[in-house]
């Protein structure tokens, strides 16, 4: 039977960058986890080891540190499209480049309720991500943007149930209409490409689809999971059109009434235990009909149905 090589990409993961603004006393940081990789025509650097096509890790390294000091940062999607458009002009074998970033936020610190000038504390409430794709150059050039937020951690005390599931001889989870809902989420959400054609403002879309997201999950009063994702996308759908797709992965955090009883002592549902393992897992997509096609957006993105 033949043997070829199949799919493969390379490049440099996880360049941890540290920008900081010092134009004025007032310093500004952005502190950015860069991964680059490169698809395209380098049968050679796998089959033969002939290297004369592939342009080296290092300096995709080097790239991000000098791209972060010659272009600025002025968001995770604009930083990446930049990288992705520059590793296309330096690579010619390359068909395509896929650059993923995390951002972490940090909050100044106040000191006598005024915040410091130089000094922060690491925000923890979730981490901004964005993954670039860049398919093609010049006319052909296709770009897509794939947005969200991970380690998003929220829980809700009242105003969910889970009840009327299917049973069998091994059901032993009871009905419940008053249970603690809580999820880490990682939640990623695809721009149409028209959209990023005329242009968007990443931050302010960002950060109003967080907000977005977070109300709905306040709002909703949730039968599942489930509902609750679904209600949440939806809602992103509804008031973003430059947003094509959204896709959720929740792990359901279970909270589950501790027993008080042998010490003499009612739990009318005031003391739990947060179990880490096993948990639920939860995967949805929600999305727009008309939305443009996703190439290759998606590609080398785990985690997701």
């Amino acid at each position: 039977m033949p043997i070829r090589l199949g799919p493969n990409q390379y490049g440099k993961a996880e360049n941890r960058v540290v920008r900081v603004y010092r134009d004025t006393p007032r310093h500004q940081i952005r502190d950015l986890n860069v991964s680059t990789a490169l698809r395209g025509r380098f049968e050679d650097a796998h089959t033969s080891g002939d290297q004369r096509d592939v342009l080296p890790t290092d300096t995709q390294k080097n790239t991000v540190f000098a791209f972060a000091k010659k272009h600025g940062i002025a968001s995770p999607e604009e930083f990446a499209t930049l990288l992705a458009d520059r590793f296309l002009e330096a690579a010619p074998a390359a068909d395509g480049a896929r650059i993923e970033v995390e951002e972490y936020t940090w909050d100044r610190i106040p000191v006598d309720g005024v915040e410091h000038d130089h000094a922060f504390v690491r925000s923890g409430q979730g981490v901004r991500t964005a993954v670039v794709t860049v398919d093609g150059r010049g006319d052909d050039r296709v770009v897509q943007v794939v947005s969200g937020i991970s380690d998003l951690v929220v829980l809700k005390s009242t105003g969910s149930e889970f009840h009327g599931f299917l049973k069998d001889e091994y059901t032993t989870l009871p009905e419940t209409t008053d249970r603690i809902l809580a999820t880490s989420l990682v939640v990623r959400w695809r721009y149409d490409t028209d959209a990023i054609a005329q242009g968007i403002d990443w931050t302010k879309s960002w950060d109003a689809i967080r907000a977005l997201l977070l109300q709905r999950f306040a709002e909703i009063h949730s039968l599942a999971l489930q509902q609750t994702l679904h209600g949440m996308g939806t809602a992103v759908l509804e008031q973003h059109p430059e947003v094509a797709e959204v896709k959720f992965s929740a792990p359901n955090k279970h909270h589950f009434l501790s027993d008080l009883s042998p010490f003499g002592m009612e739990n009318p549902g005031e003391v739990f235990y947060a179990a880490d393992r096993p948990y639920g897992l939860i995967e949805a997509s929600v999305v727009r009909d008309e939305a443009s096609e996703p190439g290759n957006a998606w590609l080398g993105t785990p985690g997701f149905c």
